[in-house]
């Protein structure tokens, strides 16, 4: 992608900080509905109390809302340097050199460990996993990098750093919080229809990869797991022609890094037609999360 386009297009990320009135805050949970995780062993379990996030986010200083979940993918996306990755996934070339990768330079696959550290339950053995070590802290080889993708990790870290708290089933596989969405027994998530839902900052988009690429919003929940990728929505209603408009996603691990793409949406901000045809030829979409959010947050105005 030209730089021109990449500086044109990111200029205009609003990035919007909102704030609580009032002194005090009790954040909204549902222990009875407390959602479940995969491990990578098979097993599920529910999610214990992880000690390892954030008072600001354990206590919820602020309500769990779309604005900072945007907030936060965003800073991780300036963390790893504002990459744009808008060409096809297949098109895309090689590294020149596996040890560049990003996920594995010095101050970066640390951080992709705190994605795995603060993201995942305690009782998950990838949660000791970094950008180029696995969990006895061994250095592995990056051409089998595949086998430590953080993706998920990336999508998990953000809802807890925002206080998602037990609205989100954390995992290292998407197709756990895809599933639980659309179970519809999740009280804290939903799956919805790209046919007929418009996306919103702050929602998350999902697609299946590799042979998953069929999966559609009818065929979810699946009695299984499949390999997929999701992104967070960080803007949308953007001129682009030829479509009219497009969104932007912000995903973990896309070219070993924390990248932004731009979705191509109709003049309404649907990235799918209503016979469920995505508008995008890169991705077909099957289904966008939405997090239960509290109430928007009132503009904070430095008062």
């Amino acid at each position: 992608m030209p730089v021109s386009r990449v500086v044109e297009r990111t200029a205009v990320v609003p990035i919007i900080l909102f704030f609580l009135a009032g002194c005090s805050y009790t954040p909204r949970t549902n222990p009875a509905s407390t959602p479940t995780v995969q491990y990578a062993n098979g097993q599920t379990g529910t999610l214990a109390y992880n000690d390892r996030v954030p008072d600001f986010a354990s206590r919820n200083f602020t309500p769990f809302n779309r604005q900072d979940v945007a907030a936060i993918a965003l800073r991780e996306w300036r963390l790893f340097g504002m990459p744009v990755a808008d060409e096809d996934p297949h098109d895309r070339p090689d590294p020149s050199s596996p040890a560049m990768k990003p996920e594995r330079l010095p101050g970066l696959w640390q951080r992709v460990g705190e994605y795995w550290w603060i993201g995942q339950d305690p009782g998950e053995n990838e949660s000791h996993w970094t950008g180029r070590t696995d969990g006895e802290g061994r250095l592995f080889n990056a051409v089998h990098d595949g086998n430590y993708a953080w993706s998920a990790a990336f999508i998990s870290y953000v809802m807890r750093v925002a206080g998602a708290n037990d609205r989100f089933p954390y995992s290292p596989n998407h197709s756990t919080y895809i599933n639980a969405a659309a179970s519809g027994q999740n009280w804290g998530i939903t799956a919805q229809n790209p046919a007929s839902y418009t996306p919103k900052v702050g929602d998350i988009l999902c697609v299946g990869r590799g042979r998953s690429r069929t999966v559609t919003f009818s065929m979810l929940p699946t009695s299984y797991g499949f390999p997929a990728h999701c992104g967070i929505v960080v803007t949308t209603g953007q001129n682009a022609p030829p479509f009219g408009q497009e969104l932007s996603i912000v995903g973990g691990n896309v070219d070993d890094s924390v990248a932004l793409t731009h979705v191509p949406t109709d003049s309404n901000g649907r990235v799918s037609t209503a016979e469920g045809a995505s508008y995008d030829s890169r991705y077909p979409w099957c289904a966008i999360l939405t997090p239960h959010y509290d109430a928007t947050e009132e503009p904070d105005n430095g008062f």
